[in-house]
């Protein structure tokens, strides 16, 4: 048959024993993250004292259809066609080297059974941890003030932080930008159309649509108003590993930095 002798005495180095017990222990990370992809699967397994090769998490997520192609809808929540002041974008190649020195902020929708509610959601850079958000049917300026003012009560930040968003109405508005100043914040904001002006947020919302909104069918706002606060202060700020956090959660690297323990990581924003 023209096969070489390797071959004829080949013996799979998984015995059935152990790709069972692999499969099990993929399926107990997925059952808690059920958007991670074999990367983070394959990190959280380490964490978890298992050292399975991330290769072989991938060809066993492959061969037992565990790879999630995430749906996609899209809606426009970005109006920059307004009269307000532009602020220029100072988060460009801005160093990163510690908690609240630049905050991001943005506006996502998620579907439920009759039309969309809206999430306000604002994010410190140094740990890409969510630190204020709101939800409305409306996508406002009152939107984003509630998320706004939640961020202040939870962080208490010193003056001088970045504040960076997109040119939207909301951000521009005179209410939002007097809010901003009154705490002492830096006013940043996106080129026009350029969303890697902000991809930080956009990674974020990215995230938040593959690992919890795409895989839940909210029927109303209450649906949605019990869920994400789950998700975005259990799930994603103390459990899910970030890759620019060294497969970190957020808290415990801010954890991490605050003790006076050595980085893992040296943050540079890329907004």
């Amino acid at each position: 048959m023209n096969l070489p002798r390797s071959t004829y005495y080949h013996q799979s180095k998984s015995r059935p024993d152990e790709e069972k017990a692999l499969i099990a222990r993929i399926e107990a990370v997925i059952e808690e993250f059920p958007g991670y992809g074999y990367r983070r699967v394959t990190k959280e397994l380490h964490r978890r004292g298992f050292r399975d090769n991330h290769k072989k998490v991938l060809r066993v997520m492959r061969e037992q259809g565990l790879l999630r192609k995430p749906k996609r809808r899209w809606v426009r929540t970005t109006n920059s066609e307004h009269t307000h002041r532009v602020y220029p974008n100072l988060s460009k190649n801005l160093l990163v080297t510690g908690p609240n020195q630049l905050w991001v902020a943005d506006i996502t929708y998620i579907g439920i059974l009759r039309g969309f509610v809206y999430l306000a959601v604002i994010l410190d850079l140094f740990a890409r941890r969510v630190v204020g958000y709101a939800l409305s049917h409306s996508i406002d300026t009152a939107l984003c003030l509630e998320a706004l003012r939640m961020a202040l009560a939870l962080r208490r930040p010193p003056a001088g932080v970045v504040h960076h968003s997109d040119r939207g109405v909301q951000y521009a508005s005179r209410d939002y930008v007097e809010k901003l100043l009154a705490n002492g914040f830096r006013i940043s904001m996106a080129r026009k159309g350029n969303p890697y002006d902000n991809a930080a947020a956009e990674s974020f919302i990215k995230t938040l649509k593959s690992e919890e909104v795409y895989l839940w069918e909210y029927r109303t706002m209450a649906d949605v108003q019990n869920r994400l606060p789950y998700f975005l202060e259990d799930v994603y700020n103390r459990k899910r590993l970030h890759s620019s956090l060294g497969y970190l959660p957020p808290v415990e690297f801010e954890e991490m930095f605050n003790n006076a323990k050595s980085c893992p990581v040296t943050l540079t924003a890329a907004v």
